[in-house]
């Protein structure tokens, strides 16, 4: 099933959700606790994965969009979908689209609780690949976004950017572990234009501790520096309630953090941070008001509940106390510094 008839145009974004679901949001009325009964709140349900918000996201900011997943025709996603009038190509497929569950406790603290998903045969993939392909034609932005369904080769979203190249359209990937770690080995041929990791999986690339590597700032710009050595032009890295940084390979590093927000739900706020910077790319916007666009897109989605997505006039109120500059690169080390003594049972970092 397509809806892409018509919809051609330069400043079309294609998003695909491999691993698609149903995000089920419970509002518990305080601290998750183990073994307990909780009544929970009102709860919702949105359409969701990675390239799905991502989507969603693009779309109620006005701009247009297509994206591409695999479910069948009587899936309640489906629906979802043409109820939220987002156009979309699918691929049948026999199984029921997965659920994830995120249990939002009152000051914005969110688990996560995801199902596998569907897995995808070969026949399925290449449906996939192709309805992509067509979709991605004439494109300005393809996004390859989130976990791949068990059973697929971890090196499929290397695949897919390779075989998009000739589309002429420029790539963003987010995802993790395995699938990210694959698509980096890749090599050059399969880097992405743009790369948006968070924190954790940054360090997952750097094969170090996300607290470890937060706290040294210099470790932070090595490890996204290797991203660019690897072939990634640009890597827009979220860092939550730290706001995000947006790192060019012509050299440009840039920062900013969000305003202070009652945070509702972290879900999909990261989503929306990617579309608030394709969405200003492809207005013209330099790097600076891409990183801005992309925290006040981020953070107007955590102050929603569930895994809304913000109007355009939310992530205005936010980005209006939203300031990005460039950042510059870190002090080196003293070597004539005194080294700390570690603390016992501890190696010094």
């Amino acid at each position: 099933m397509s809806d892409l008839a018509g919809r051609r145009g330069g400043g079309r974004v294609v998003t695909l959700t491999a691993n698609p679901s149903l995000d089920r949001t419970l509002a518990l009325p305080g601290a998750l606790e183990r073994g307990a009964v909780a009544r929970l709140g009102p709860s919702s349900t949105e359409p969701g994965g990675k390239g799905v918000n991502v989507a969603r996201a693009v779309a109620a900011a006005g701009g247009e969009v297509v994206t591409v997943l695999p479910a069948s025709l009587d899936d309640p996603i489906v629906a979802a979908l043409h109820r939220l009038a987002l156009p979309m190509a699918t691929v049948e497929v026999a199984g029921a689209v997965r659920t994830n569950y995120s249990l939002t406790e009152p000051d914005g603290t969110t688990t996560k609780l995801n199902e596998p998903g569907t897995p995808l045969d070969a026949a399925t993939r290449a449906a996939l690949t192709e309805t992509l392909l067509r979709a991605a034609t004439g494109a300005a932005w393809v996004v390859l976004a989130g976990s791949l369904p068990p059973g697929t080769p971890v090196d499929w979203y290397a695949e897919l950017v390779r075989a998009l190249r000739p589309t002429g359209a420029r790539i963003a990937v987010d995802t993790s572990e395995a699938p990210l770690l694959a698509l980096l080995a890749a090599g050059p041929t399969a880097a992405p234009d743009l790369l948006k990791p968070n924190a954790e999986e940054l360090a997952q690339v750097a094969g170090t501790d996300e607290a470890a590597l937060t706290a040294d700032p210099a470790a932070l710009l090595a490890a996204v520096d290797g991203l660019h050595a690897g072939g990634v032009a640009e890597v827009l890295l979220t860092l939550g309630a730290d706001g995000a940084l947006l790192s060019t390979a012509a050299g440009g590093r840039f920062s900013a953090r969000p305003p202070r927000i009652a945070v509702r739900s972290t879900v999909g706020a990261g989503d929306c941070s990617l579309a608030g910077h394709l969405l200003a790319d492809l207005s013209g916007a330099p790097p600076v008001e891409r990183l801005r666009r992309a925290v006040a897109s981020g953070a107007a989605a955590a102050g929603l509940p569930g895994s809304a997505v913000p109007t355009p006039a939310q992530v205005d109120s936010v980005a209006a106390s939203v300031v990005a500059a460039p950042l510059p690169d870190p002090e080196p080390a003293d070597p004539h510094a005194p080294v700390p003594v570690a603390p016992a049972g501890r190696d010094v970092p």
